[in-house]
């Protein structure tokens, strides 16, 4: 499947947050990761989200999933910072 995930929480778990989102999507911009993804492993990275985050201090995580990325696309204006992500 292809997950879209952002996330808003306080200052001291971004770093944990970011680390995590890393080892399963693609890191798109600030808080924004995308990419493809087993059901397995989106459980799993859902299973240590939310072992990062505090609810009772306002965090919170939003996740898009498609089935397929047949009927979308994907439009960028001004820099992808995507597009900077070299593998070596």
């Amino acid at each position: 499947m292809f997950v879209i995930l952002y996330y808003d929480v306080g200052e001291k778990r971004c770093g944990k947050m970011l680390k995590t989102c890393r080892k399963y999507l693609q890191w798109v911009q600030n808080s924004v990761f995308e990419g493809e993804i087993s059901t397995a492993k989106y459980e799993k990275l859902i299973y240590e989200i939310k072992r990062i985050i505090k609810d009772e201090e306002g965090d919170s995580i939003v996740t898009y999933l498609f089935r397929t990325t047949k009927y979308t696309k994907r439009l960028v204006y001004g820099k992808d910072k995507k597009a900077d992500i070299q593998f070596i």
